[in-house]
């Protein structure tokens, strides 16, 4: 794939799942295949959810490094057969990590969304002529004990066709293969696919074990882990994508503008609006979107919970979503209007309307509810 398409599989600033070293914060989801393999009831099928970020890609590539390192039959020794193992950890000097790494290992094949010939850009889906490569890797030789894992990255991004098309694998999968399913939103897929599939949920992280995980990544730490942690929800993807493209300074802009309402800060919303079509600012107004998002969410569960969520997310947004939101008659207005006001927002990104007014529009309509 060219470098100037983005990897489909892949957080932007990140490293790739399949150089992530360790996995923080999903230690039940580990024990609970490990428990699965030592008891011989390895399935051939699993489905690892969760929200987007909480490392379900990167639980699968560590998955397909343990079984393609670890052959289905081993030979008592001199001493007996080997302890159970405890932990998925490779040696990242093993044969199969190396392999892994270059992604030249013969008994794992990754399905994502691949680039259209034709146009040169990125699918918006997964095809079926992408599931149909499988049948030319199931037919090549095993190697390493006979194992063959399949990654599929993201499984709801499957069309019909090729929907249709890895079910009928998972309904006659072949021998001594594992396929791993990374889904954000299980419900979108086919219940066939689903009930054929075991479930490994994902949950979502704790601070320190974000911290751990966004130094791993290499990324600076945030001046205000707390509040990097609120926004965040719990997903690496998310703290991520929020330290490297100003999230944290974004979000307080927006509380800021919240804080003036209903009256509104026009000044202060139009340099909101025109930071959206700067150059380069392309990833920036997609991150503004899901900003207002989350901006809509609190002001909703501040209203129906009592109290603002905790911890602040910005300097003095609890003060601003508890006057804006004082009860559950508050909160539903804002819960409605978050049905409304970001879908409105997004078709219109998605029809190349001017960022700038997209902003605008989105922030008057919050105005809007504000007056009531």
């Amino acid at each position: 794939m060219s470098d100037d398409i983005p990897a489909p599989d892949r957080v932007p600033g990140a490293p790739h799942p399949r150089e992530t070293g360790r996995l923080f914060g999903q230690e039940q989801a580990e024990t609970t295949f490990l428990s699965a393999f030592n008891a011989g009831r390895l399935h051939h099928g699993w489905l690892l959810t969760g929200p987007r970020g909480v490392g379900k890609a990167t639980l699968a590539w560590r998955i397909a490094r343990f079984l393609l390192a670890t052959p289905p039959t081993q030979e008592d020794g001199l001493f007996g057969a080997p302890p159970p193992p405890q932990r998925l950890d490779i040696d990242p000097d093993h044969p199969v990590a190396h392999r892994v790494r270059a992604g030249s290992d013969p008994g794992l094949a990754v399905i994502t969304r691949t680039v259209n010939e034709k146009t040169g850009k990125l699918r918006a889906e997964i095809v079926v002529e992408d599931v149909r490569r499988l049948t030319g890797f199931f037919g090549m030789s095993a190697a390493d004990g006979g194992r063959r894992v399949v990654i599929v990255d993201c499984a709801d991004e499957m069309n019909a066709s090729a929907a249709n098309a890895l079910l009928k694998m998972l309904e006659e999968p072949p021998a001594n293969t594992t396929l791993l399913l990374v889904s954000h939103q299980p419900s979108r897929l086919l219940p066939t696919i689903r009930s054929r599939c075991r479930t490994l949920p994902l949950r979502p992280l704790g601070p320190s074990d974000l911290q751990a995980a966004l130094a791993q990544s290499g990324i600076e730490p945030p001046k205000a882990p707390e509040r990097l942690a609120a926004l965040a929800g719990g997903s690496v993807g998310a703290a991520i994508r929020l330290q490297t493209q100003g999230g944290l300074a974004l979000y307080a802009e927006l509380v800021a503008i919240l804080d003036s309402l209903p009256r509104l800060d026009r000044p202060r919303a139009l340099a909101l609006a025109e930071a959206a079509v700067q150059k380069g600012a392309a990833e920036r107004f997609d991150l503004l979107l899901d900003l207002f998002d989350i901006a809509l969410a609190r002001l909703a569960r501040t209203g129906a919970a009592g109290a603002p969520p905790d911890p602040e997310a910005a300097p003095g947004e609890a003060q601003v979503l508890a006057r804006l939101s004082p009860d559950p008659h508050r909160a539903r207005a804002w819960a409605e209007a978050a049905a409304t006001i970001t879908a409105r927002a997004r078709h219109g990104q998605a029809v190349n309307l001017d960022p700038a007014a997209l902003v605008l529009d989105t922030v008057f309509r919050m105005q809007q509810t504000a007056t009531g």
